[in-house]
């Protein structure tokens, strides 16, 4: 009886893990399309915010997509927040004054602080949200807005393409999760609502902006603003934004454990009006962010189940699964590349996004941010 239970743990810590990447897609590929139904109208007007933080090196590129996207936008509004830079960022922005107006916070103040300020000064209809280190293809203003001629839809998520997918394990796993999680942003839109934005590239009508504190993602609460008002918040394959990879394993661990404790004190804030959301998007948010916040949890859970089944089996059975595991993480470890050190890296995410909610379980969350120095 002990060891049919020990299995049952396994296998139910082995589809948990499995549910958001396999199981999940499944599920939403045999869900009907929900059409979009575009009017005739004119064109909104837009205002693109970002807010940044030392990002000195990212800002003449930055700049000068800046200025291919006004030039074909003559009237697209840009403002930035500079969070106290201790680098020539704010002189880099405010350099180029006629093309961006820039906003000086009195010190570190967090990203969400910022958007608020940003946000409260634009004056566009659309507001498009993006990163410091992050450039638009150059019809995305053109694509985003199209989608505003269905009046039932509140908010337009991009698609993020990253670079530098070969440049190390920890870049290749990042690429491989962010490709999957563009395919169900893609099977979340088509049948409805993506539940939840990421800061990359995401748009929203000005109307529906909300209020919220500056602990939570910004990014996270004003993209569900969309979904509580009963609007559509749907996804532009053609709306294309572009960024490098993280590639150093301890810059990636520290932004997953940031992320994390952000997305979990977010979603303790939100809770009132998911609670309140329809039976479908309940089940997507679940599906696409709970279950695998608990990821972490769940491969743990597994592992002792698979530990002490075996030991009850064969002691030198556990003995020898437990040598050859601590063989193949000493060896990925050590790698820089290859199915070892991806399954490595693997790990360490779900490591730090566990480290990251329990964090933010225990009451602590953290409001700024630094740029990772191995992009």
């Amino acid at each position: 009886m002990t060891n049919l239970l020990l299995a049952l743990v396994l296998l139910a810590s082995l589809v948990a893990v499995a549910w958001p990447f396999l199981f999940y897609p499944l599920i939403l590929r045999m869900l009907p399309t929900r059409a979009e139904t575009p009017v005739a109208c004119p064109v909104p007007s837009a205002s693109l915010l970002f807010c940044a933080y030392n990002e000195a090196g990212a800002m003449p590129e930055k700049l000068a997509n800046l200025a291919m996207l006004k030039g074909r936008h003559p009237t697209l509004e840009i403002l930035a927040f500079d969070d106290g830079s201790s680098d020539e960022t704010a002189a880099l922005i405010a350099a180029q004054g006629d093309l961006v107006t820039l906003l000086r916070g009195p010190g570190r103040s967090g990203k969400a602080h910022g958007m608020k300020l940003l946000a409260a000064r634009a004056r566009g209809d659309i507001l498009i949200f993006t990163d410091a280190n992050v450039l638009l293809d150059a019809d995305a203003i053109d694509n985003l807005l199209a989608r505003y001629a269905d009046p039932d839809i509140g908010g337009v998520l991009g698609s993020l393409h990253y670079l530098g997918e070969g440049d190390s394990a920890t870049a290749a796993v990042g690429s491989l999760y962010w490709r999957i999680e563009e395919r169900l942003k893609d099977e979340e839109s088509r049948t409805g609502n993506v539940l939840g934005a990421d800061g990359s590239i995401f748009s929203i009508r000005r109307s529906l902006y909300p209020e919220f504190p500056d602990s939570v993602l910004d990014d996270l609460t004003v993209s569900m603003a969309v979904v509580f008002a009963g609007k559509r918040l749907v996804k532009a394959k053609d709306v294309i934004a572009r960024e490098r990879l993280v590639t150093g394993r301890k810059d990636e661990y520290r932004r997953k454990v940031r992320i994390a404790a952000r997305a979990w004190h977010t979603h303790s804030h939100l809770r009132p009006q998911l609670r309140r959301m329809a039976a479908i998007d309940r089940f997507k948010y679940a599906s696409r962010k709970i279950v695998r916040w608990f990821g972490g949890a769940f491969i743990l859970t597994g592992a002792i189940a698979a530990g002490a089944l075996a030991l009850r089996l064969s002691p030198m059975l556990y003995m020898l699964g437990a040598i050859g595991l601590a063989l193949l993480a000493w060896i990925g470890l050590r790698s820089r590349g290859g199915p070892l050190a991806a399954l490595v890296d693997i790990m360490i995410a779900y490591a730090a996004t566990l480290q990251g909610v329990l964090k933010a379980m225990s009451g602590r969350t953290v409001t700024i941010w630094n740029p990772a120095q191995s992009r």
